[in-house]
């Protein structure tokens, strides 16, 4: 999936709140007129996490600002030196916008919050002023599109960017990384040391060179996360090094029972609706008198147990653009998408519309119903104009969800991991994150 590129191609081509529709329990419902789940969004308790507290908050982006069209492809990571800013933009539904401010919170490695204080690692004030909002033009689903840059931090390490409204009630939060190259990170593809598991899985390997800095105890005391196309909900934590090498000052890290290996999954899924006039990719029929639009997608099946296709996508991203006005950040309408995934039976758990759309999390407001005469999952979801990458997951009781039920995994699959390498000087009360390096895996980028 060489993102890049396919994000090219696309661009080129480029007075009370409105019900949302969801979540999904009736498709035969007349479209809009489904209640908003209560169940996700009626805690309003900070999560040290991605979370949205606030039904009315959609379309959340947080990417780093290089300056390229690729911009909302790059996660909220950044080198301490900060010169490309990470930018937070959301839309708040409604004809009223509201006052937003946002401020930093210093995180442990395993998202806890620090016991540093705010002056330790900013320069300024740590409340933040959300000044920069505009409305939807031309839309039938009224909003308010906020944007903000995110101000400079004094240490690496993680950070959670809280936006609050009305009496100071959180309305999204969303996970931001500032790292420091103490460390030389190595990273590459390996092999799984198995059978058919060679087939389905993808095997990152890593070592971390610590020649440069003086770390005590690093066998035990440097803490490592790895993460599959920058998602938290499957990130492999709590691994440590199978050999410690004190004379060449390595940790390195190559596992024998899948420690460091995830299911390949296969290419995502997509749907184009950044036109609402003509039919886009993946759309079977599109009524734009409704209000608010309404899209049906085709028809679909599951993939398990296909062979491995090969297409272009974006790693369970989504592009927000409108084809007719430009600017998908107020030009951009909302429209009531359905999705319809053919299963002769129902699926051993509930199942989900799962990506970027939903912020990696298992959402009522995107779990869909299962019809036995029709042998069909049917849902709909209010979803901003743009080009879309998604899958069907089924929802475990613990753990991540499982991707390969309707998805299928191939080791063919371009998927992007990312490495992350936390240590705690001495005497000192912050973990801080002193390397990252990223890997493609089965890229085909020239």
């Amino acid at each position: 999936m060489p993102r890049y590129s396919l994000l090219a191609s696309l661009l080129l081509g480029a007075v009370a709140c409105v019900p949302l529709g969801t979540p999904i329990t009736d498709p035969n419902a007349a479209r809009g007129s489904q209640q908003r789940p209560p169940e996700y969004y009626a805690d309003k308790a900070l999560r040290y996490q991605d979370y949205i507290y606030n039904p009315d908050v959609r379309s959340v982006q947080c990417y780093v600002a290089t300056g390229q069209n690729t911009d909302i492809f790059q996660p909220p990571v950044v080198p301490i030196t900060q010169q490309q800013p990470i930018v937070l933009e959301f839309d708040l539904l409604g004809t009223n916008s509201e006052r937003m401010t946002a401020k930093l919170v210093h995180c442990d490695a395993d998202w806890k919050p620090s016991v540093l204080t705010d002056m330790q690692f900013l320069n300024e004030i740590n409340e933040f002023l959300i000044t920069d909002y505009r409305t939807g033009v031309n839309v039938k689903v009224p909003y308010y599109h906020y944007r903000m840059q995110v101000p400079r931090v004094k240490l690496s390490g993680n950070y959670l960017l809280v936006v609050s409204g009305a009496g100071n009630v959180p309305v999204v939060s969303r996970r931001l990384l500032v790292y420091q190259n103490d460390v030389e990170v190595a990273i590459r593809q390996g092999i799984p040391v198995a059978g058919q598991e060679r087939y389905t899985l993808q095997q990152v390997d890593f070592s971390i060179s610590y020649g440069g800095s003086n770390l005590v105890n690093p066998s035990q005391e440097v803490k490592v996360m790895l993460r599959q196309n920058f998602r938290w909900d499957n990130a492999k934590v709590n691994l440590r090094p199978t050999f410690v090498r004190d004379a060449e000052r390595r940790l390195d890290y190559q596992y024998f029972n899948f420690e460091n290996a995830f299911a390949a999954g296969s290419e995502f899924r997509y749907f184009d609706t950044r036109s609402l006039r003509v039919l886009g990719a993946g759309i079977a029929q599109l009524d734009p008198a409704a209000s608010p639009r309404a899209v049906v997608l085709s028809p679909e099946a599951t993939r398990n147990g296909q062979a491995y296709s090969q297409f272009d996508d974006i790693n369970g991203q989504r592009i927000f653009e409108s084809r007719e006005y430009g600017n998908g950040a107020t030009n951009a309408d909302y429209a009531n998408v359905t999705f319809q995934l053919r299963a002769p039976s129902a699926a051993p758990g509930p199942v989900y519309v799962f990506g970027a759309l939903s912020d990696w999390q298992l959402k009522d407001e995107f779990k869909l119903t299962y019809n036995e005469e029709q042998k069909q999952y049917t849902g709909a979801a209010l979803l901003k104009q743009g080009y879309y990458n998604y899958q069907y997951v089924v929802g475990k009781t613990t753990g991540a969800p499982d991707g390969v039920y309707f998805e299928g995994s191939h080791q063919e699959t371009e998927n992007q991991y990312d490495l992350l390498v936390y240590y705690r000087p001495p005497g000192t009360r912050a973990d801080l994150l002193i390397g990252y390096q990223m890997i493609a895996v089965n890229s085909r980028r020239p």
